[in-house]
């Protein structure tokens, strides 16, 4: 892919996921469990859907970022839709004013955030990686990767950035839970790796190159949904202008990526803000707060 440089708020399409049932490589991995119905294996390190791992391999070895790129990174169920509804609407905005009512108007009004943001590893398992010259600059992307494991065309590039998102372990996970039960039944909690790597990958790395990785939590921007958006847009290099503030740019963005109306459009557990409470005891919590305080012990990392 060449690079190239775009106008800020240029188009970002929307991609299909096809399977084109291309060769991949055999690739080494080591089963999380004997389990059939867990589909996660050790890759580098790291815990991977096993059926991506040709795909995180694709992408290590030949993905060329172009000046501009900006990369969404989540563990699932981390508020990973709505991080892409809002850095979609954010950065198109030019192309496709938020204010718009009419699906026509709009993609975010009759497509899945997940169709308007592709996840990295499935185009590339797919064999369906060259759909990415397709988009116009500044692409938008997403992976659920660990940071060690992305490739250092971008990582290592100033010119590509990094948005990672991350969530009130104790919520994330009854969030998963409930979505990984209607896929398959019989996984209980401890059948899931540990996140804490993960997280940490994002967080030390958004410490050490604040310029090019931004850390955002779920629960501030429940809190303040238009201040974060603000964040973001100034961390793309995108900054909204006076006469988009006056305007409600901002609000009108927020309003069209609400979680309401975004459950609207897909099948999702409730993404507020504590539900955990309503699937845990009090003393399954604090277990969880105990492990959670040691593995981001000493890190500034905190859920408390």
């Amino acid at each position: 892919m060449a690079t190239t440089d775009e106008q800020p708020g240029a188009i970002v399409g929307p991609e299909p996921f096809l399977n084109s049932g291309e060769d991949v490589p055999s690739i080494p991995v080591t089963g999380l469990t004997t389990d059939p119905n867990l589909w996660v294996s050790l890759y580098q390190g790291t815990w991977v859907l096993t059926t991506l791992v040709p795909g995180i391999v694709s992408i290590q070895q030949s993905f060329t970022p172009r000046r501009g790129d900006v990369v969404l990174a989540s563990l699932p169920k981390s508020g990973t839709t709505w991080l892409k509804a809002l850095a979609f609407a954010t950065i198109a905005r030019g192309a496709y004013p938020p204010a718009a009512t009419d699906a026509a108007a709009h993609p975010l009004l009759r497509l899945n955030p997940h169709q308007c943001v592709p996840f990295m590893e499935r185009l590339f398992a797919a064999g369906e990686e060259g759909a990415m010259d397709t988009l116009p600059s500044p692409r938008l992307m997403s992976t659920h990767m660990h940071h060690s494991i992305l490739p250092t065309s971008i990582t290592n590039n100033p010119h590509c950035k990094i948005i990672y998102i991350c969530r009130d372990p104790k919520d994330m996970l009854v969030s998963f839970w409930h979505f990984v039960k209607k896929l398959s039944p019989k996984i209980t909690f401890a059948d899931y790796g540990p996140i804490w790597d993960h997280l940490l990958g994002y967080w030390n790395a958004s410490k050490a190159s604040p310029e090019t990785v931004l850390f955002l939590r779920y629960e501030e921007m429940l809190r303040d949904p238009a201040g974060n958006v603000r964040k973001l847009a100034m961390f793309v290099g995108q900054p909204f202008s006076p006469a988009e503030e006056e305007s409600g740019v901002v609000e009108q963005i927020v309003k069209l990526c609400s979680i309401d109306k975004l459950k609207s459009l897909e099948v999702n557990k409730r993404g507020g803000k504590g539900d955990w409470a309503n699937h845990m005891t009090p003393d399954m919590a604090r277990r969880l707060d105990v492990i959670v305080e040691e593995k981001l012990s000493g890190s500034g990392l905190s859920f408390a």
